[in-house]
């Protein structure tokens, strides 16, 4: 029950400390007014970088959930296989 309470109390601690303060908000443009603190983009350029990097990292992470589950190394000679075969291996 402590660690439930332990768990909310954070979590709405957390909250808070995302929303923009007021200051931060007026310097926003208005599709990221009110979620982020900090300068607002100051040219085009820093959206063309956000979204690259946002595209690198959704591919990243769509091919490490597709090779986590099924990895796909059939061959007899993968690296794998001579590891875990390994017969002079010391244990």
């Amino acid at each position: 029950m402590m660690k439930r309470m332990l768990m909310i109390i954070g979590l709405q601690l957390l909250q808070y400390s995302l929303w923009a303060c007021p200051l931060c908000e007026r310097q926003q443009p208005k599709l990221f007014r009110g979620i982020t603190h900090g300068a607002g983009p100051e040219s085009n350029w820093d959206y063309i970088i956000v979204w690259v990097t946002v595209a690198i990292v959704l591919v990243t992470l769509f091919f490490s959930i597709k090779w986590l589950i099924k990895p796909g190394e059939r061959s007899e000679h993968h690296i794998k296989r001579f590891i875990l075969n390994n017969e002079n291996h010391e244990r």
